[in-house]
């Protein structure tokens, strides 16, 4: 096999001098993935359940919020600060998830400069503002919704550039079309619809407040 040939991505000519095979299964991947985030999410609900005169919706968008903060932190933090991780020859996880993930698009092994870029935002911005929007709505911080439509459109922005430069280069970025929708389009469709949801509700809210005040302001002329 020639050394351009050594790895199972898409363009087959991508140099990837050094490369390690993924250790780990795609079932042990992603179990350890969702058994993380179930813990994360069980521990957030729970906690969120002792605060006072907490609705339904805050507990779950603080369980949304912690969730996708971490992964923004640990995994896409991991990635964006480790340029050679396809080359880590123990089964080291986070490596493991990249590793496996480039299958569904090999700019991330490839480290394409947008989806670095993209990714470094988001790790180094987007992820501890995130762990701060748990914190506004637990105790229900005035500037919470302000943050959260902050956080979203640059999520949806994120999204925007991550897919836009993917179809101007061509789109051809799988290993099949298995791993093109279930990595490419399913575990990323998650980061425009529940931002697109959160960042509608957060404009009708800040409305809302606004038209308030103005209410008020009539009142008092």
């Amino acid at each position: 096999m020639s050394m351009e040939a050594n790895h199972p991505y898409v363009p087959r000519d991508l140099k990837l001098p050094g490369y390690e095979p993924v250790f780990l299964s795609q079932s042990t991947i992603l179990a350890v993935y969702g058994a993380a985030s179930l813990l994360v999410v069980s521990l957030m609900w729970l906690l969120s359940g002792r605060i006072h005169k907490i609705s339904k919706v805050d507990r779950i968008l603080m369980c949304w919020w912690i969730f996708t903060g971490l992964t923004h932190i640990i995994l896409e933090g991991y990635f964006a600060f480790t340029p050679d991780f396809y080359k880590v020859n123990t089964p080291h996880y986070l490596a493991e998830v990249w590793k496996e993930y480039s299958k569904g698009d090999s700019r991330y092994v490839g480290r394409d400069s947008a989806v670095v870029a993209v990714e470094g935002i988001t790790a180094a911005i987007e992820g501890p503002a995130c762990l701060l929007v748990v914190y506004a709505i637990a105790k229900k911080k005035s500037y919470s919704y302000v943050l959260q439509l902050s956080i979203c459109l640059g999520q949806l922005y994120g999204c925007l550039v991550y897919f836009a430069t993917a179809i101007l280069e061509g789109d051809n970025f799988a290993t099949s079309m298995f791993y093109y929708y279930a990595y490419y389009v399913f575990a990323n469709m998650w980061w425009v619809f529940i931002p697109g949801a959160i960042a509608a509700r957060c404009w009708k809210k800040i409305c809302a407040g606004c038209h308030v005040q103005e209410q008020k302001k009539s009142k008092t002329r």
